[in-house]
């Protein structure tokens, strides 16, 4: 987080509190309207998966109406029109119905802001509640608004400039945000922050699952490079022969295939950035090119004799540990010490301690939208068990398995309740250490010969092989449950000898 975000994270709560001291409710929300959603800003009273959500004004037609007023507006106790905070108020035991909620639209510089939401679950709660003091909240709130603006607007405007410019020559949504405000998080915005500004070499560290992909992307969007191309690679995908190709691509006749000339990425990224995934998959021959490219600036392509020369910025990322990959001779050392320049490791999701929630709630709301669902919503007992699971998959295996708990709750409940309530069932998460076998093998492992290397990779086979047999045979579905990329999954069963293909 930055020190502006920092800032006016405490400024927004600070408001709200106040709010809450002129109207007795059970959660105060600030909601800011950003490109047709409503993104909470500052909740309180609300339970922290809230954080994650994303409201689209179509999809809400409470917030759309409290947008559309000229003043505060409150919801009669019969209203049939959905409420976007059912079951999820903080401090109850069961998800509970919101009964009183009113609301105010808030303007900055003569523009619509955003909003401001009070609710209630007593359904009389509002009733001495004159308007003049919502006048009085609303007042506040403008003024709170309009001096956090006067800190940042500069900054904000261009970044949001730039973030527009990208998805309108791209034609695709906004890439997601890095979510999460534990001290784990904070720490990988403020060095994302830090060297993103220049034009150093990044290497992304971090298990398989964890959003290297946003790391990058983000590094990108806060560059000076962020009106340019981000261009992406995924190493580990490239077949053997035809790396050279993707990456400088070539001329025509180069090969039996090159049946025309072909633009490589780094060409596509000039001037841009170019984000190398899985760049420790790559053979040591394209190594050795990638080498020159970064050293000299200057490329070649296969079946040409003339030089090009290229602007790229240069981001890669791995999940190896690529000094021990020098140190047995799989990567080259001088490549190594070239893409490390400034290396930057992602956290795993079992050290970011409460963030868990606050994805959840972000991928509840997708799933909400992709699946027709009103009010996905996670018991407190399904949040307990997210947050005592240890999350081998990180992110990754965290969205997948909210989407197939979205489904199986859904498949149980139908669509005509207010919410859909998730319990740890539709989770069914598998706690290791639950029976006495994984204790047994986890000891086996610490007592066996050979050291850490030989344990870690003992204990890979017997996973990936009991994975395989869950899934009779399918590489494709061990490879979701375990969170790997299909082809770095294929990959690691083949070096463990599980697979022949």
């Amino acid at each position: 987080m930055t020190t502006t975000a920092a800032t006016d994270d405490r400024h927004f709560k600070s408001l709200l509190a106040a709010v809450r001291g002129m109207v007795a409710c059970d959660a105060a929300v600030l909601l800011r309207l950003r490109d047709g959603a409503l993104v909470p800003v500052a909740v309180d009273g609300l339970i922290e998966e809230a954080m994650g959500r994303r409201f689209p004004v179509g999809a809400h037609p409470r917030l759309a109406q409290l947008l559309g007023s000229s003043q505060s507006l409150r919801f009669a106790a019969d209203c049939g029109l959905p409420d976007p905070y059912d079951g999820l108020v903080a401090g109850q035991r069961e998800l509970l119905a919101v009964h009183d909620c009113m609301g105010a639209p808030l303007r900055h510089a003569g523009q619509l802001w955003g909003l401001v939401t009070l609710d209630a679950l007593n359904p009389h709660t509002f009733d001495a509640v004159p308007p003049a003091r919502m006048q009085a909240v609303v007042a506040l709130l403008e003024a709170g608004i309009e001096a956090s603006e006067a800190l940042h607007a500069a900054h904000a405007r261009a970044e949001r400039e730039q973030a527009l410019a990208r998805e309108r020559r791209a034609g695709v949504a906004a890439p997601r945000e890095l979510l999460g405000k534990s001290a784990a998080m904070q720490q990988l915005k403020r060095e994302i922050d830090t060297v993103a500004a220049s034009d150093l070499t990044v290497l992304i560290l971090g298990e398989t699952g964890v959003g290297k992909e946003l790391v990058a992307q983000r590094l990108h969007l806060r560059s000076a490079r962020a009106e340019q191309a981000l261009v992406q690679i995924n190493c580990a995908a490239l077949p053997e022969g035809l790396a050279d190709s993707e990456l400088f691509g070539h001329k025509k006749g180069a090969f039996t295939s090159a049946v025309q000339d072909r633009v490589g990425k780094f060409e596509l990224a000039d001037g841009g950035t170019l984000f190398l995934d899985e760049v420790g998959e790559l053979s040591l021959p394209v190594q050795a090119k990638l080498l020159r490219v970064l050293q000299s600036g200057e490329l070649q392509r296969p079946g040409s004799d003339r030089q090009l020369r290229v602007d790229v910025r240069v981001l890669a990322a791995t999940n190896r540990d690529l000094r021990g990959e020098v140190a047995s001779g799989r990567f080259r050392a001088d490549l190594y010490h070239r893409l490390s320049v400034y290396p930057l490791q992602v956290p795993p999701l079992r050290e970011r301690g409460r963030d868990v929630l606050t994805l959840a709630g972000s991928f509840l709301e997708e799933n909400q939208h992709r699946l027709g669902a009103r009010n996905l919503r996670l018991t407190p007992e399904a949040n307990a068990a997210l947050l005592a699971h240890g999350w081998p998959g990180n992110v990754r295996e965290l969205e997948h398995l909210l989407s197939r708990a979205a489904l199986r709750a859904l498949s149980e409940q139908g669509r005509g309740g207010r919410w859909i309530g998730i319990e740890p069932r539709h989770l069914a998460l598998q706690v290791v250490g639950a029976s006495a076998e994984p204790r047994t093998v986890a000891e086996g492992l610490i007592s066996a010969p050979g050291g850490l290397r030989a344990a870690t990779e003992a204990f890979q086979r017997r996973w990936v092989e009991a994975a395989i047999a869950r899934h009779e045979g399918s590489l494709v579905r061990a490879a979701e449950e375990a969170g790997m990329d299909r082809s770095n999954f294929h990959r690691l069963a083949r070096r463990l000898g599980l697979t022949s293909k």
